[in-house]
């Protein structure tokens, strides 16, 4: 692929690449069934696999299946953007299950840079959703400069997703699957807390931010001020949000329930749908990090008992949530991060959009110690998004008032009870390793992704004396519509390197050269898997174009071995830089872990999920054997620097690049202007098995649908004004909390503006 760099220009569109990237390439069935044969075998019987083999046999002979399939799959490819996309969104939509802990993920963000805010709900708050706000208005204007890897552009087609975007639950009587709808032309934001719905309105009709810092710091003092209101014991009875951690069919049935009982419901659910995103006030400090991650994951659970009646509620953060929407969340003690639905978007998108805003804080405060010994635009701007300071739009806070039937309202006790068991169910851990980090690893001349990988696969082997599936996603968006690929990271040299490892025999040499052999076998799929070259999305797309063309699904789809290699006991995940703190997500079969990692320049974060199963001890193994690893490599890291420094460059970047979902610095611009852009370590895998604007070369993803704006009217039907002094000539959406006279604006405009 030629490189556009030359091309990048501090002014170039956010989608102006789009039209230059290929196709993803489908893989021929022989490479598929050849690669597909060495994945499974480490982790069958031999008999299992001579099973397997046959089956493999029978399905790529010539006139069979197999052929059948791939022809067909091709004619369907002619004319789509990805021949695996319509397919991989019914992944996401169609299963029942609920989304919390089988679907969203959560990054959990570093402290903020200016101490006098960072430790503040308030202040935190309203300074990331400004630079949220800057995000979306640059998306909204297509100004947002596109993602570049070593001057490669990736697609951009995820963030028109990223704001205005809601799942929407679908009756399975009605539909096969959930849609995911987006509003290209959202302008105001939801915010939660304690339960309670809220809104204002942030951008205006050209995309101009109308909320300044100060601004949205007044809006959440109202929004906490009343929240209050409400009695604790009362909160868990109406707190409607919960209902979206149900299976996807009853959370449709009840939905169904509540618009049909007034249109005042109606118009409240299309204002949290079509809303930029939801911030949530979580009225919550963890007691340590493993807290913090379970917070941010799922939420917390928290029983207490009314002294009144002396029965018990619950006050925990898993009411305080909307799991169809990006949610941006803020806790008492100013820690904050995201939880994301994952069925339109991918981690790297997401990582993008908390990179910018956590590096335009940064900046902010920098721009704030320099103004007065410099010139005001010393230090560019990291979002440089129009802001107006007098906007005649109004922007004070409303509340979401519902009109919950009693039939609903035992629903959402029964949401909350079921998620409660899904939580104690739950267990999360997380090490935080900092003996050593990427430059003792690449010093011994290794793939930094690649060696947590082998990492992972060794812990649960040391622990559980078994050999199982593992999963690392690739991102494939060099291709259009790209999202990832499956990595089976149990190879055989894995297995070996296992072997050897736990047995007393081999030298401290040989086990080291063992890990080494599995990780270059391990990093030079990761570069196929990238490329397009896979097995895991070729034949699920040859199963689903079975299912689509209403031809019988063949047999070797229940041969054993495709079912081992979709048994995925080890998720797993690399994504972050140094924005974030942690990022993880749950299991995805019931005896399984999810592990989220994040690797540093000093040191390795790990995020273990699991149901029911040891993930302390888990999280033990782990570390216990790094710091054998450590001790073999000789356990000083500065000799590790020595040899870094004396590996060529294009070795090095052998070493470091597009091993793992591309380990490189983002190029968001390649402006002169652009000299404080935080460098965003952009090594990342999604880890599942598992925009916003309008634009002719970017077309919504997958099964996405435009859903039409909401418009005056319905802003004004969701709710009634309570404090009749303080509300504008035209009414307003929902009851105004706002102090008397307090970011009082005339509201002008339409469409929600």
């Amino acid at each position: 692929m030629m490189s556009k760099r030359s091309s990048m220009t501090s002014s170039t569109k956010t989608y102006h690449f789009q039209s230059d990237l290929p196709k993803l390439p489908i893989p021929t069935l022989a490479e598929t069934m050849e690669k597909y044969l060495s994945f499974v075998k480490p982790i069958q019987s031999q008999a299992a696999h001579v099973a397997t083999c046959e089956a493999v046999a029978k399905f790529r002979a010539d006139g069979g299946d197999g052929e059948k399939l791939q022809k067909m799959l091709k004619e369907y490819s002619d004319d789509k953007a990805s021949y695996v996309e319509e397919f991989w969104s019914d992944a996401y939509l169609v299963p029942d299950t609920s989304p919390v802990l089988n679907l969203n993920p959560f990054f959990l963000l570093e402290d903020g840079p200016d101490q006098k805010t960072s430790k503040s709900q308030v202040g935190r708050a309203a300074s990331l959703t400004f630079s949220s706000l800057k995000f979306a208005s640059l998306l909204y204007t297509e100004t947002l400069h596109p993602d570049l890897v070593r001057g490669k552009p990736l697609c951009m087609a995820q963030f028109k997703h990223i704001f205005g975007s809601a799942r929407i639950p679908q009756s399975k009587s009605s539909a096969e699957r959930d849609e995911v709808q987006s509003d290209p032309n959202s302008k105001h934001v939801v915010v939660m807390c304690r339960g309670q719905l809220y809104y204002f309105q942030a951008l205006q009709d050209d995309g101009s931010v109308v909320c300044s810092e100060t601004d949205i710091r007044g809006i959440l003092e109202a929004v906490l001020s009343d929240s209050e209101k409400l009695k604790e014991e009362h909160r868990a009875l109406k707190a409607v949000g919960v209902l979206t951690s149900l299976d996807r069919s009853r959370w449709a049935h009840v939905r169904e329930n509540l618009v049909n009982h007034s249109a005042h419901n109606k118009a409240a659910l299309e204002i949290i749908d079509s809303a930029l995103f939801v911030l949530v006030l979580d009225d919550y400090i963890p007691n340590d990090i493993h807290e913090a991650a379970a917070n941010f994951l799922h939420g917390s659970y928290e029983l207490r008992t009314d002294d009144q009646d002396e029965l018990d509620y619950q006050a925990g953060t898993c009411i305080n949530r909307w799991y169809d929407k990006l949610q941006l969340i803020v806790c008492t003690d100013g820690s904050a991060g995201v939880n994301f639905e994952h069925s339109a978007i991918d981690g790297h998108t997401a990582l993008r959009f908390v990179s910018d805003i956590f590096a335009d804080t940064v900046v902010t405060f920098a721009q704030s110690i320099t103004k007065t010994i410099y010139s005001k635009d010393h230090i560019p701007s990291h979002l440089n998004a129009k802001v107006i300071s007098n906007p005649s739009i109004d922007t004070r806070p409303k509340r979401l008032n519902f009109d919950v039937p009693s039939a609903s309202l035992e629903h959402i006790h029964y949401a909350e009870t079921i998620l409660g068991d899904q939580i104690l169910a739950s267990h999360t851990r997380i090490l935080e390793f900092r003996d050593f980090g990427k430059t003792l690893i690449t010093g011994n001349k290794m793939s930094p992704d690649s060696f947590v990988q082998m990492s992972i696969i060794l812990a649960y082997y040391k622990l559980y004396g078994e050999f199982v599936c593992a999963y690392e996603p690739v991102l494939t968006k060099f291709f259009l519509h790209g999202r990832t690929e499956a990595m089976r990271s149990a190879t055989p040299k894995a297995k070996l390197f296992c072997e050897c490892w736990c047995s007393s025999f081999p030298t401290k040499q040989e086990k080291i050269q063992h890990l080494m052999d599995a990780v270059k076998e391990h990093a030079g799929l990761v570069k196929e898997c990238a490329g397009g070259k896979g097995v895991d999305r070729h034949l699920f797309s040859l199963k689903s174009i079975a299912t689509k063309n209403n031809v019988d699904v063949p047999d070797f789809f229940n041969d054993g071995g495709y079912k081992a290699l979709n048994h995925t006991y080890l998720s797993t995940s690399n994504c972050g830089n140094p924005s974030l703190r942690l990022f993880g997500f749950g299991p995805v079969v019931p005896d399984g872990f999810g592990i989220g990692y994040i690797i540093r320049e000093h040191g390795l974060q790990y995020t273990v999920t699991s149901k029911h199963r040891q993930t302390e001890r888990f999280v033990n193994t782990l570390s216990r054997y790094l710091k054998e690893v450590e001790e073999y490599c000789g356990g000083a890291e500065k000799i590790a620097v020595r040899n870094y420094r004396q590996t060529s460059t294009t070795e090095q970047m052998e070493i470091d690049g597009f091993d793992s979902s591309f380990d490189s610095t983002n190029n968001f611009s390649t402006s002169p202007r652009n000299k404080t852009k935080v460098a965003a370590d952009m090594m990342y895998s999604e880890a599942f098995d598992d925009i916003y604007g309008e634009s002719t070369n970017a077309a919504m993803m997958g099964k996405v649908k435009r859903r039409p704006s909401v418009d005056a009217k319905t802003f004004k039907e969701a709710g009634v004004i309570i404090d009749a002094a303080d509300a504008s000539a035209n009414g307003d959406i929902g009851v105004d909390v706002s102090p008397s006279g307090n970011n009082k604006r005339k509201l002008s405009g339409s469409g929600g503006s």
